[in-house]
């Protein structure tokens, strides 16, 4: 085994939730979504990624019971700290702190509720509504943007997850389809 496969292989007394969150921050952070995508490669544009594969785990989670709700407050809550020490190593006083992770959550839970709306509407505009207003909200030219394409991951991803073994995401595994953006 190479260093460089050591140093990258998963961590096995890692909790379900921390391999979870290390497992959607890094599909949040596919290149693909910056620069096919067009999200804005910013600190809000990778909240939104963030927020937006946190609620397709989170979803997934609940369809699972007790366990799953269980399991899903511990991801939640794993999340808020990570946002809570990344906004103090960029150097968030910490008086403000607690009112930008309590902001940042209010924004979680909107955006999770448009998700999931939009998830549920056959005609898919609610979708590209949600999309255009959450992933692109601080972009001041929103023309051709790729919202038909991120639609359909957000609905791959929704799909694969569903399909994958309850018992594999509550030790923490998930996985998540490639973005497939570049494809009309």
């Amino acid at each position: 085994m190479s260093w460089l496969s050591r140093l990258f292989r998963s961590d096995p007394s890692a909790t379900p939730a921390e391999r979870l969150y290390a497992a959607l921050v890094e599909q949040a952070r596919q290149p693909a979504f910056f620069r096919e995508g067009r999200v804005p490669d910013s600190l809000d544009g990778r909240f939104e990624m963030l927020t937006l594969h946190a609620f397709l785990v989170l979803r997934r989670l609940r369809a699972e019971g007790p366990a799953g709700a269980a399991l899903a407050q511990r991801l939640f809550d794993r999340m808020f700290v990570d946002m809570d020490e990344s906004l103090r190593e960029i150097g968030v006083g910490d008086l403000s702190v607690g009112k930008r992770v309590k902001a940042m959550a209010k924004a979680f839970y909107g955006r999770s509720a448009a998700y999931e709306a939009a998830l549920s509407d056959p005609a898919g505009s609610a979708l590209a509504d949600a999309l255009a207003r959450n992933l692109y909200g601080t972009l001041p030219d929103r023309q051709g943007l790729p919202l038909a394409a991120m639609g359909r991951y957000l609905g791959q991803a929704a799909a694969d997850l569903a399909a994958q073994p309850a018992a594999a995401l509550l030790e923490g595994r998930v996985s998540f389809p490639a973005p497939g953006l570049d494809r009309s």
